[in-house]
């Protein structure tokens, strides 16, 4: 490690602490020459590994872009999706894998989301799952409501009956 005093391109390291919930290593080291003290930081760097063979970093911004379109219209805030950017990363670092196919990815977005909005969820996973036909999503809409049936219930919209319907 270079010093950032002298340039020296040696140094000793004092002391190591894990940090930031254990996904970095903070490190105190000196410089030999000049010997000054400094502090590093030292984090997993996780490729992508796209379908096309190129790698790049991850990047939670990208995730979070990429959510938000299909959160348009929806009652999600920026720190809705801020947080659910976090909660995709600290989910693929949990894996403690470096480089991380970019089809995890999508499928590490899609469990955060459904929580978060399920017409969201409905039209990520539609374009991430390739729906094809119709059937496609009434499946997907059966499974969400298996899983929640109480939130049908709870989303406040009211079912017309016979009685609201228009007489023309």
């Amino acid at each position: 490690m270079r010093c950032p005093f002298c340039q020296h391109d040696d140094s000793r390291v004092l002391d190591s602490r894990v940090c930031e919930d254990g996904t970095a290593i903070r490190r105190r080291r000196q410089c030999p020459m000049c010997e000054r003290r400094f502090t590093t930081i030292e984090r997993m760097q996780m490729t992508v590994h796209k379908r096309n063979g190129i790698e790049e970093p991850f990047s939670r911004d990208k995730v979070i872009r990429g959510v938000r379109n299909a959160c348009k219209g929806r009652p999600v805030t920026d720190a809705d999706l801020a947080l659910l950017g976090q909660r995709v990363e600290d989910g693929l670092r949990a894996r403690g894998v470096a480089e991380i196919p970019s089809e995890e990815i999508g499928l590490a977005i899609l469990g955060p989301l459904r929580e978060l909005d399920p017409i969201a969820y409905l039209r990520f996973a539609s374009v991430y799952l390739n729906y094809d036909t119709i059937e496609d999503f009434a499946t997907e809409i059966d499974r969400l409501r298996d899983e929640s049936p109480d939130r049908a219930k709870s989303s406040g919209r009211k079912r017309p009956s016979k009685q609201d319907e228009p007489l023309f």
